[in-house]
Parts: structure tokens; sequence; C-alpha cells
């Protein structure tokens, strides 16, 4: 494998953008989210506010939401985009609204996801649009769909609601040559998910990688889907495009599994996951030609690989089937290390009323438990910064 030389630790260029009061905050939000009593405790009172509908949002929006989230309109990302542009990070404008249940709900999320998309038309600082099929469709009739379970009449017709919807926004997106992100979800509705980016993809990937779908690599049969899948477009003589993540909900499927009585979809331990991520992002290097990847990834080890990777087969840092992409309000050694090597970088940026964006913001706080280590290690990067700064 090739060495470069690629710092991915250098606080300096991570933080250049934040002033000192700013790092400071930053430094005792993360420091509650590291406690792990103040870190259940803010979960339990987010949760409680959902349920009870408690006046909590003046705290939350102050905070929490602040640092994680771009505002609660598009318009209110402006800045967030502004400020990641001049650090040539781009920003992908991700609606996150879940839990919502009706038709007309669901109607509402539809065009104001294709609001994102004509935002994103025409301007190099927004580079992806994104959406989640759950905040479009039941997650009734996802789950019936993988299941291969036998729909009723109204089950056929939500289906074919959420075929349409789905429908209308990649068509939109080709429309306006604009790349699209589709994330993953819960394994028992993946299945459905997965059909719909297929149809997608075939549809609308024909001159380019223009529709994502978004690959879980702590599930244990994912290596295999994506080289399958990739195997299924060459033939059909489409682009594949492919997010990889390592996953966001380990203890739910894992729970789910136990309780249902069926083996667990996750690897059994960390390496495991690591080795089919890796395996998963040289598998598309070595295809690149024929397919686009996003290593959407928190692991520095993972982000380097990729770097190596491109080093090694002789492709520039900005390759247009290449790229790099973290959360807003995470890892920004990462994103702007790499941004500054002239790798192709975006960073999520949430948007949605606080209410709405809070299941959002739940599980950001509980990545503590989920990604061991994982709030130490920001807190540990900004104690740095503040000690380089002499603060």
């Amino acid at each position: 494998m090739v060495k470069i030389n690629l710092d991915l630790q250098n606080t300096e260029v991570a933080f250049a953008d934040k002033t000192n009061s700013e790092l400071k905050r930053r430094y005792w939000l993360f420091k509650m989210m590291n406690s792990e009593s103040l870190n259940s405790f803010g979960t339990k009172l987010a949760e409680l506010s959902l349920k009870w509908h408690l006046p909590v949002h003046w705290a939350i929006k102050a905070t929490v939401y602040k640092h994680f989230c771009g505002g609660e309109t598009i318009e209110e990302c402006e800045k967030a985009v502004e400020t990641l542009s001049k650090s040539n990070i781009g920003a992908i404008l991700d609606y996150s609204i879940e839990g919502r249940y009706e038709e007309e709900d669901f109607g509402r999320t539809k065009e104001e996801i294709i609001r994102t998309i004509k935002r994103a038309k025409d301007d190099d600082r927004v580079p992806f649009a994104v959406f989640k099929v759950t905040g479009i469709a039941p997650l009734g009739t996802l789950e019936k769909v993988s299941s291969g379970r036998e729909l009723t009449e109204k089950g056929e017709w939500k289906w074919e609601r959420i075929r349409e919807r789905v429908d209308t926004i990649c068509k939109y997106a080709h429309s306006m040559n604009q790349q699209l992100f589709i994330d993953a979800e819960h394994s028992w509705i993946q299945n459905a998910i997965d059909s719909l980016v297929t149809e997608m993809m075939e549809k609308y990937n024909k001159e380019r990688p223009l529709i994502f779908n978004t690959i879980q690599l702590y599930r244990t049969d994912r290596l295999e889907f994506l080289k399958k899948s990739h195997a299924e477009a060459k033939e059909k003589g489409y682009f594949y495009a492919a997010k990889l993540v390592r996953g966001a909900y380990m203890e739910i499927e894992r729970e789910r599994a136990a309780e249902n009585g069926y083996e667990s979809p996750i690897h059994a331990d960390k390496e495991s996951t690591d080795r089919d991520y890796n395996a998963a992002l040289k598998y598309c290097v070595e295809n690149i030609d024929e397919m686009a990847v996003v290593c959407a990834s928190h692991n520095e080890q993972s982000n380097k690989y990729l770097a190596e990777l491109l080093a090694e087969k002789g492709l520039p840092t900005n390759h247009p089937n290449a790229f790099f992409s973290q959360l807003y309000g995470m890892s920004d050694n990462l994103s702007y290390n790499l941004a500054k090597a002239n790798y192709n970088v975006s960073k999520y940026v949430p948007y949605g009323p606080v209410r709405d964006t809070l299941p959002y913001l739940i599980r950001r706080a509980q990545e503590n438990s989920s990604v061991k280590g994982h709030m130490s290690r920001e807190l540990e990067l900004i104690t740095k910064e503040l000690k380089r700064r002499k603060l």
C-alpha cells in the first residue's frame, strides 16, 4: 500500500474557522455528552419532551441543536453552507424529519426534499442532496414488502404511492443532473428500500452515477450485496453508486434479533465490521470507472485507507467518483484536513424544526454508547487545540 503524507490529527486545520469562544462552547458540550450520567439525563429529557410536549425548545436549540444542525429551514442553513465552503467543504442539506405517519405528511416531506435538490442545483457548495425513505413512507408497508409478505389491496396502494414519491424525487434530481443519496435504515425495512434504489439507479444512472444507495457494512451480508449489486448494474448498463457507512442502529438491531429469535444481522465485533468496510472501499476503487463511492465514515483509518487506495491506483485526490463525508458538528479533524489536501469532502447538515429533529439529536447523543469512545476522541482533539492556543 502506498503511504501518503496525510495528517488527520492536525487540530490547527480542523478548528481554523472556530473562534476561541466557539471552541470553548464546543468543549463544554462534548464534556457534557461524554459524561454517561449527564448524557443519559439529557437524552431522557429530550425523549420526555417529545412525549409530553415539554417547553425545552430554547435549551435544546441553544446547545445540541445549534452544534449538530444548520437551522430550521433551508434558508437558515446558509451560514453553515458558507462557513464550510470557505474551507472547501460541501454541505449536504438533510431534512431530518422522522416519525410521520400520514399521507399528507409524506407529501409535504417529498416537496421539501425536492426543494433541497433545487437548492443544490448550480451551487458547488452543495454537491449532493439526500433523503430517508421513511420520511415519505409508512414503516409497516416497508416492513411487509421487505419480508415478502403478501400485501392487501390497501397495502398495494400504499406501496405504489411510495414508489411514485421516490420516483418523483429521483426523476427531478435527474432533470437537474443533481447527485442524490438515499439513506439506509433498519434491516427489517431495508430490502424494500434496496429494491426502490435499484429501480431508480437503473432508470437514472445510465449517463453517470447519480442516485446512490447507502450500504451498512456492520451487516454481515452487505459486502457481498455490494459486489452483486455492482455486477447487476454492469450487466444492465448503468453506473452503480455506493455511500458506505458502518451503521447507526447496532443496539436496536441486536436487541430485536434477540427478542424475535433470529440471528443478528450485525457483525459480532468491530474488527469484522472494519474488515468489510475497508474491503468495500478497495472493491469500489478497483472498479472506479464503473461506479462512485462515498467514504461516509468518522473512522480515521478508513478515510486514510481510501486516500491511499486512490494514490496507489495513481488517481487524483479529487477524482470525480470518490468522495468523503462526515456529519456536521463531528469529526472536523477528518473533514477539514481532507479538504485541505484537495479531496472531495462534504458534511451532512441536518435541518428542520427543533422538535422534529429530536430523534436525530438523540442518536447523536447516544453515539458514545454506539461508537465506543467517539465523544472522547472529539473531546481529546478539542482539548489539544485549546492547549495549542494556550487557552
